[in-house]
């Protein structure tokens, strides 16, 4: 082992070795926490990303991992989709990287590359072994037998893990209590972290310009929500908030949908129902690679999925000083301040949803104030050094702890 205990009973470092392994290479959390896990740990580490490649309709980002310095090792057998051909294979080069890096540490990221990742680590009797619940399929992904065995395959494996972290108290509730995957002891909350500073700037720095680049007028109210065109986010229930939205105000809004997916002929069809009543007021934008840049413009950010893990969109709108409106899902309490930074709406209460975006859209003065709250609450919580040092300090816990034993 690469690292030795000195005698004030730490670790003494010469290079502790992590594989971190994440599903694959699209937009979201994931991609973000190992890229900054990954670029920025500290000279103590030696960390090799691996993951595999975005599904169709998924854009990459190796362009997030290439501003940072990251290289990762891309892994063309690991496929979204449960495939036992894809699988043995994508395992079977796991067990290789394993085997020829020698990692203390294998960090895994989500389902996919949870269960290889783990297994493969287990095997080859890695010291220390971790999975990072990103989300989790419990609920509303599959019917109720897929869903009881994925539910078994996430309990035998952490078992055998050294920990389990969850991304908010809300999941690591769900996760010990709810679907009783795993005790509580075992979990360690840390929060996710991003590079926040450029969302808050360029609210100034680019507002004018993006305001123009849409045609939107001083007056016109620009609404988005974020994220991949799947049936989990649920964009036909944003598209029907809209369309009750739309009759019930006389303001000028705009409505833009950022992503691409599966589920894109269908949201097309219902967009172009509201555009043939509604002249051009929503707009399908597919990926966009600088949120920060377009976030500039707009002045209220929505979120309607069934399930979620700690949605990005939402954290980067208020670093942004964008006020929001979401259901009530996964970790989203725990990123929301409710009244101070956003509104947070059952999932079953479509009335109050649209009650409340038409109070944003009615109401500058507070949508000024949550502007104001946004950033304030960001700013430390999920600042990509407090991710770092949180999981830098649960890192040398858990050597130290192998090193008693």
């Amino acid at each position: 082992m690469p690292f030795y205990k000195d005698i004030d009973n730490k670790i003494d470092v010469k290079k502790i070795k992590v594989l971190r392994i994440i599903n694959r290479f699209n937009i979201g959390g994931p991609t973000y926490n190992a890229t900054f896990l990954t670029a920025f740990l500290g000279p103590e580490y030696e960390t090799l990303l691996i993951g595999g490649l975005p599904e169709e309709g998924e854009s990459d980002s190796l362009f997030i991992l290439e501003k940072y310095g990251v290289k990762p090792l891309l892994l063309k057998e690991m496929v979204r989709n449960p495939s036992i051909s894809s699988d043995r294979k994508a395992y079977k080069k796991i067990k290789e990287i394993i085997k020829e890096f020698q990692p203390d540490i294998v960090h895994t990221h989500a389902a996919k590359a949870g269960a290889l990742g783990r297994r493969a680590a287990i095997s080859c009797k890695v010291p220390v072994v971790i999975h990072t619940f990103h989300g989790h399929v419990f609920h509303s992904y599959f019917g109720k037998i897929k869903t009881n065995i994925f539910k078994a395959i996430e309990r035998r494996l952490a078992l055998k893990s050294d920990a389990i972290i969850a991304i908010s108290d809300i999941q690591k509730h769900e996760l010990s209590t709810v679907h009783r995957i795993v005790i509580e002891e075992k979990i360690t909350v840390v929060p996710l972290g991003f590079d926040l500073i450029p969302f808050r700037d360029k609210r100034v720095s680019e507002r004018s310009a993006t305001r123009e680049k849409y045609n939107l007028n001083q007056d016109t109210i620009a609404i988005a929500i974020v994220g991949r065109l799947a049936p989990i986010k649920n964009h036909l229930y944003f598209l029907e908030v809209i369309e009750a939205v739309l009759k019930q105000t006389t303001k000028k809004i705009k409505v833009f949908i950022v992503g691409d997916g599966t589920e894109k002929q269908v949201i097309e069809s219902k967009v172009k129902i509201i555009n043939d009543t509604y002249p051009d007021v929503v707009k399908m934008t597919s990926w966009i690679e600088d949120v920060g840049v377009f976030n500039s413009g707009m002045d209220i950010i929505c979120l309607t999925s069934k399930n979620e893990g700690t949605p990005v969109s939402l954290i980067e709108a208020q670093a942004a000083g964008i006020p929001v409106v979401t259901t009530d899902v996964g970790g989203v309490r725990d990123i929301i301040i409710e009244g101070e930074t956003g509104c947070v709406v059952s999932i079953e209460r479509q009335d109050l949803f649209v009650e409340k975006l038409l109070e944003l859209i009615e109401n500058e003065k507070k949508r000024e104030k949550m502007s104001q709250n946004g950033w304030i609450h960001v700013e430390q919580k999920f600042n990509y050094m407090t991710l770092v040092q949180n999981m830098d300090k649960l890192y040398s816990r858990l050597l130290t702890e192998k090193l008693k034993k």
